[in-house]
């Protein structure tokens, strides 16, 4: 009781530091509303399900992997947050709030969400090196604790992320008043990117 009690308590102050799936959920709710904020919290959580499977089926294995795998990923990664960064910073789209405007597609907003985690290889190692701490009794069920586990720490991050999604959708009224507070929010979000970017290409595996 107490290893499931340290499990959810761990899991709820990871998912609460800001990472780069909570950045892109508060930006699509304030940009786009509330409802596209949900969308891109089920996408962000939705990107953390292959890193789950495969450090549950490659738990023996990972760490014996060729580095320069996780090289590749991590540069593929990193390429598209400076892409998205980039992106955000040069673009004239957002500047100016129209209602009349269509928002960014759903399909995008959903594709852009799983690749920010999928592309983020220091997921496979998170679960790897995270959920077999919490893992008990004997091994042959190994796989599925791991997987049930996994599970409820990606239903934990999508009721997080849609919280923070919510809140910044209800914020928005009071940001779109002013060209001026969506210019300065849409670079402060193309900086973030752009440095999770940098750590991530900096970061040791």
């Amino acid at each position: 009781m107490l290893t499931t009690y340290t499990f959810f308590i761990t899991s709820l102050i990871i998912i609460l530091l800001p990472g780069t799936g909570v950045i892109y959920t508060i930006s699509v709710g304030i940009l786009n509303g509330k409802k596209a904020s949900v969308l891109a919290a089920f996408s962000c959580t939705l990107g953390i399900l292959p890193h789950l499977c495969t450090s549950i089926a490659l738990s023996t294995l990972l760490l014996q992997m060729n580095p320069k795998v996780f090289t590749i990923i991590k540069l593929t990664g990193a390429l598209y947050l400076l892409y998205l960064g980039c992106k955000i910073m040069f673009s004239k789209e957002n500047l100016e709030f129209q209602p009349a405007k269509k928002d960014t597609a759903p399909l995008t907003i959903l594709q852009r969400g799983i690749l920010i985690n999928l592309l983020n290889p220091k997921l496979t190692l998170f679960f790897f090196s995270f959920l077999p701490q919490y893992i008990r009794g004997n091994k042959d069920n190994f796989a599925f604790q791991s997987f049930l586990l996994g599970v409820a720490f990606m239903l934990l991050t999508l009721i997080i992320f849609i919280g923070y999604g919510i809140l910044a959708g209800t914020a928005k009224k009071f940001i779109i008043s002013s060209p001026k507070h969506m210019e300065m929010l849409q670079k402060c979000f193309a900086i973030v990117f752009v440095l999770f970017a940098v750590k991530l290409v900096l970061t040791q595996f």
